[in-house]
């Protein structure tokens, strides 16, 4: 089963931990089985790609590779604070996600 996360696509994230720490971007994408995401310019890894006819690049490409998310925090897009994330219910019944740290 899947698991949920806290964590959406097109959230800014700064990396906590491995060899890309204290890099900031967004999640490109989420892998909830594995509770991976890959974020934009953080992990690049080179990729060998043959030329082939439906190919656009061939050679050597950069590609951005997963991370684990327990290494990423969420940053608040108001204050620019990296901080856990938590849910909230309003009293129409649905959720709001809020900084642990900020309150927002």
């Amino acid at each position: 089963m899947a698991k949920k996360m806290k964590i959406k696509k097109g959230d800014e994230v700064l990396v906590i931990a491995g060899k890309d720490k204290g890099k900031k971007g967004s999640i490109i994408s989420v892998d909830t089985k594995n509770s991976r995401v890959i974020v934009e310019g953080v992990n690049i890894s080179k990729k060998h790609i043959k030329n082939t006819p439906n190919v656009t690049q061939s050679g050597i490409v950069d590609k951005e590779s997963p991370i684990s998310i327990s290494n990423v925090l969420f940053v608040d897009p108001e204050s620019s604070q990296a901080g856990r994330v938590s849910y909230e219910q309003l009293e129409t019944g649905k959720y709001n996600r809020i900084v642990k740290k900020s309150k927002k």
